[in-house]
């Protein structure tokens, strides 16, 4: 019998081995009930090129509450204006064997309308 944590650790295991086949970037989110954190990291696995989260400063001083869509989006916009000054477009979303859903989707729709593709 799996619980919810391990079904979600399962499910983000698949996503992550067909990420790694592709070899590309990939575009990495967690969620906690409190806050919401985005990084891309690179194809081997190994670095982080950019991250962003609604426990920075800069998002905490407009958010009053950083658990919620609003500071999902902000985050997603963050994360896509991080990225681009790296010098990355494409990635591949990873979800984290979350539901696309809510916060989820928000933050990847936010990244999509600033330029990031996936």
């Amino acid at each position: 019998m799996l619980n919810k944590k391990a079904s979600r650790q399962r499910r983000a295991r698949k996503t992550r081995a067909r990420i790694a086949d592709q070899r590309t970037v990939r575009l990495s989110i967690n969620r906690t009930n409190l806050h919401i954190y985005a990084q891309v990291i690179s194809a081997c696995g190994g670095k982080v090129l950019a991250s962003a989260s609604s426990v920075e400063v800069d998002v905490r001083k407009d958010m009053a509450n950083g658990g919620n869509i609003a500071a999902a989006t902000v985050v997603g916009q963050r994360i896509a204006e991080a990225a681009k000054s790296a010098g990355i477009t494409q990635v591949a979303f990873d979800r984290s064997g979350n539901r696309y859903h809510g916060r989820v989707k928000a933050l990847a729709e936010a990244a999509r309308e600033h330029g990031l593709q996936f």
